[in-house]
């Protein structure tokens, strides 16, 4: 390994590491804007779902009073996501993956965008079970057939007035179940050469430690700047998707 390769997979892994520390999710998107340049893209990708996993742990952590708190609005979003992404794994052979990714990327930068230029931010104040679960379903067949579960819950639970810990203690839990049923997948399907598992482990350290630096700036946001990030990552990342799936 050269060390300009390495240097390529560490930027990766701290870019990736750190937004999942400060908004939750954003991994993949990030790391894989440097670890596509060095290696193909099944690797990059079964390695940045292991980073996003380790990383929201730790972000999961930090909210468990949180979790614990809400363990059946969690659930509306959880169970029906996983039970989505089976689906969406089976859906690949009835729907073009990069078709679906510039669809999901277009309604993120309309998304972003349109409420990045609002002074003020929807409030659902009222409690949303069917939504909750529609969401979280539609999530996780996304999740299967593109890689992208975090993207509509992220909108919603942006709309909510939940406080900042309330929103993460259901976004950071969903991503790390979906992603790593993504991982078992992966694992069967043989990602995982020693190769690979070696990367990983040079890799995780970095992420892990600007995890930890991306959770302390989200300690110091109030509710409102962290509903502001979500949202203006949306943005970013829908841009970034695009421009992945049309360059």
């Amino acid at each position: 390994m050269t060390a300009e390769y390495f240097a390529f997979l560490a930027a990766g892994a701290a870019a990736g590491g750190f937004i999942n520390g400060l908004a939750g999710f954003g991994t993949a998107l990030l790391a894989l804007g440097f670890w596509l340049q060095i290696m193909p893209p099944v690797p990059a990708v079964s390695i940045a779902v292991i980073m996003s996993v380790c990383s929201g742990i730790q972000g999961a952590w930090v909210v468990r009073s949180a979790i614990m708190d809400q363990p059946k609005r969690l659930a509306r979003f959880l169970i029906p996501g996983v039970l989505g992404v089976p689906l969406g794994a089976a859906a690949l052979s009835a729907f073009d993956p990069q078709v679906l990714k510039l669809t999901i990327g277009s309604m993120m930068v309309l998304y972003g965008g349109f409420f990045s230029l609002r002074k003020t931010l929807p409030k659902f104040e009222r409690p949303t079970p069917i939504i909750d679960s529609l969401v979280g379903f539609l999530g996780g067949i996304l999740g299967g057939a593109a890689s992208l579960s975090g993207a509509l819950p992220t909108m919603w639970c942006s709309m909510r007035s939940w406080r900042k810990s309330e929103t993460r203690a259901v976004l950071q839990p969903f991503n790390i179940a979906t992603l790593s049923l993504a991982a078992l997948v992966f694992l069967i399907s043989g990602n995982y050469t020693w190769d690979v598992v070696k990367q990983i482990l040079m890799a995780l350290p970095v992420t892990l430690c600007f995890a930890q630096i991306g959770i302390i700036v989200f300690k110091r946001l109030n509710d409102l700047q962290f509903r502001r990030l979500l949202i203006t990552m949306m943005f970013i990342s829908g841009a970034i998707l695009l421009m992945k799936e049309l360059i």
